[in-house]
């Protein structure tokens, strides 16, 4: 059900992504139901030795933990459902079902090697600890503490149902009766006939001053419950977002900085020289599904929105600003971690849970090994059998393989101490796109093959840790493990393949009507990276061939910017705000946009600022005792209502109420319009 619901939110212009919280919350009434209620006797299995109980004793915080990393293992994304999207919706061309499903499977299961190999330093060392799952163990241990309801108060699970209800009936209205008051833009209903104001206004296509949305898919949609973000990150993120929004954006905007003028502000598309929208067929060659270089060249190079090349270089410099952050803060931490869990590990030092631990046997080392052995031949038949239809060559998946074994053990060790995963998926698409240019397919499975392996195998050995932590038996936690990434992979796959095949002209914005939240916003931005990166490739995009050569000196910029700022927090050490400062969080806050848009930031940071500020500083225990909690049920009510609107009204072509605010937009058409003379773009007015 979690796999199916983020998938299925995946699609939509509002997104919505259902953590382990929510199931960590829902798991527990359940499981003390069923321990209730289900029969005690012991069942023998015919011709075996084997019996079992279906109510083996009382639902307890082991049983509960294993579940949540079951739900956990695979529902939180399957990246490579992302390539199957833009080929089916975006190229227009057919996949074999039978490669987009191994490739959903071979991408999740392929990072449980990696795991394997580095559980010893990353998971059984007392100097790993992973903060984020002290977070987890604290809930867990907050929900089985035994609660009597106090005259006038509610127990956490009775909170959790009233704001569970209020938060399914309410999205009925921004859902389906009133979708307007997802986004308001006050300046857009102010001021109808004003491009300028319009993008001043407009929470979807501009700025978003003065915008807003009454909805909670709007608040956490694409950057995450703001509930569970620490006020510190908050802070670091909306001050990267205002820099980024209210100062670099509008000066590049509006002194025309790579002809910004002649393109929409805020846009993931790519366009020509002529500020149409690039017709990527025409530089496509339809028998090898490669670049045709010749008419590329005589059509027109690429071009991008200000925002999205923006977006593009702080990427690189949120990339190169997270290792010199992390050397200069935590680089010593981290050298003398790793040097000591190699020789605790060496001289068989254990602390307390790795002795608790040793009651249980021990997985297997060649149980990852064999999962290794299997999923590389495989994923390799993947890429290169059925004619080779990803584009991918045998070495490629060998390369992909290499930079994932390598950076798993420091960034994992980064990931372990401090909390931060610097992100890998620039330079797998910057080193692929040098390598095989013309190639979109080619470089998105690369991506995909070396950062997202990677980035499983930090979630599995985090797994591993909170395991570790709540000492449950290693071989059930494997077993959980890897039963929920397969089971999750397969829904994930189903439900893409179903909505392909059931939403009509799903993810075409030209052709969906004006109302219709099939809009792809994450596949979109995959696309056009799978354009910029892969058929265009990096030389004639940030190269001598390309536009937008100088972003490259973003990489130059973030090494060098958290110096001076680590620099200032040593000559003045009792200057309490500098250690808050976090320069990778910055650099990267509005890194979301696009698909994100501005109303999405404003209304995360309000209520993340809100509540995770003045809500802990004033009334620390209700936050204590609540917050968490109504982060999970606002979170189930809008999945669980999203869900029945599509099945029971949209699946059975029942549009909403045909009314002015029955429209999911925030009233601002002219906020995309280009503002050069002569130009004209769709639903925009003829300028002299």
């Amino acid at each position: 059900m979690l796999a199916f619901a983020n998938k299925f939110f995946g699609y939509r212009t509002n997104q919505l992504s259902i953590g382990p919280v929510c199931v960590q919350i829902v798991s527990l009434p359940i499981g003390r139901f069923l321990a209730a209620t289900l029969p005690k006797k012991i069942i023998k299995v015919p011709f075996t030795k084997w019996t079992f109980s279906l109510n083996p004793g009382p639902f307890n915080m082991k049983e509960h933990c294993l579940i949540t990393i079951f739900a956990n293992s695979g529902a939180g994304g399957v990246y490579s459902i992302h390539i199957v999207t833009i080929v089916r919706a975006f190229y227009h061309r057919n996949i074999n079902p039978f490669v987009a499903f191994l490739l959903a499977q071979t991408t999740q299961v392929l990072g449980y090697g990696w795991a394997g190999i580095f559980r010893k330093y990353l998971v059984e060392s007392p100097y790993m600890w992973w903060p984020a799952n002290l977070v987890q163990v604290s809930l867990f241990k907050t929900l089985h503490q035994k609660e009597k309801r106090r005259k006038g108060s509610l127990t956490k699970f009775q909170f959790f149902v009233v704001i569970f209800v209020f938060s399914f009936a309410y999205y009925a209205i921004p859902g389906y009766l009133f979708p307007a008051i997802s986004t308001v833009s006050v300046l857009c209903l102010i001021f109808k006939e004003s491009v300028t104001m319009q993008q001043i206004g407009s929470g979807m296509k501009g700025l978003g001053i003065g915008s807003f949305g009454l909805d909670w898919s709007t608040v956490a949609g694409f950057l995450g419950s703001p509930l569970g973000t620490p006020a510190s990150a908050i802070f670091n993120i909306m001050v990267g977002y205002f820099i980024a929004i209210y100062i670099m954006l509008p000066f590049a905007y509006w002194t025309n900085i790579y002809r910004a003028k002649s393109f929409p502000m805020i846009s993931s598309h790519v366009f020509d020289s002529s500020a149409h929208p690039y017709n990527t067929t025409r530089i496509i060659n339809s028998n090898t599904f490669t670049l045709n270089v010749e008419e590329q060249e005589s059509y027109s190079k690429i071009n991008m929105s200000i925002m999205f090349a923006l977006t593009y270089g702080l990427g690189f410099a949120t990339l190169t600003s997270s290792i010199m952050h992390v050397a200069l803060y935590n680089g010593k931490d981290i050298w003398q971690s790793w040097r000591q869990a190699r020789d605790s590990s060496k001289e068989k030092k254990l602390d307390v849970h790795a002795r608790l631990m040793k009651n249980y046997d021990a997985i297997p080392q060649w149980w990852f090994h064999v999962l290794l052995i299997l999923m590389i031949p495989l994923s390799i038949f993947t890429c290169v059998g059925f004619g080779g239809a990803l584009q991918l060559p045998w070495w490629g998946i060998l390369l992909g393989c290499a930079m994932a074994f390598f950076f798993t053990l420091p960034i994992g060790v980064i990931t372990a101490t401090t909390n931060q995963s610097p992100g890998l998926n620039i330079i797998t698409e910057y080193i692929i796109g040098l390598i095989l240019p013309g190639k979109p397919l080619a470089n998105v499975t690369f991506k995909t093959y070396g950062y997202i392996s990677m980035a499983q195998a930090l979630t599995f050995l985090s797994d591993f840790n909170l395991g570790h932590y709540m000492k449950i038996p290693p071989r059930s936690m494997f077993i959980s493990q890897l039963t929920g990434t397969v089971i999750a992979a397969t829904v994930y796959f189903g439900t893409a393949w179903f909505l392909l095949d059931s939403v009509e002209n799903i993810c075409d914005t030209d052709k969906l009507p004006a109302d219709s939240p099939w809009t792809c916003p994450g596949d979109d931005v995959f696309y056009n990276a799978s354009i910029i990166w892969g058929l265009v490739g990096p030389m004639r995009m940030f190269g001598k061939l390309g536009l937008y050569s100088a972003l490259n000196y973003f990489f130059l910029a973030g090494f060098l910017l958290p110096i001076p700022f680590w620099w200032i927090s040593k000559v003045f050490p009792n200057c309490k705000w500098l250690k808050y400062i976090h320069l990778p969080l910055i650099i990267g806050g509005a890194g979301g946009i696009p698909p994100a848009h501005t109303v999405n930031y404003i209304t995360w940071g309000a209520v993340g600022i809100f509540f995770n500020y003045y809500i802990y500083n004033k009334y620390k225990k209700w936050w204590a005792r609540h917050t968490y909690v109504m982060s999970a049920a606002l979170d189930a009510g809008v999945a669980f209502m999203g869900v029945l609107i599509f099945f029971a009204l949209q699946y059975n072509d029942i549009g909403g109420i045909n009314w002015v605010g029955g429209e999911a937009s925030d009233f601002c058409p002219l906020a995309s319009c280009p503002t050069a003379p002569g130009v004209v773009a769709k639903g925009c007015p003829v300028r002299a």
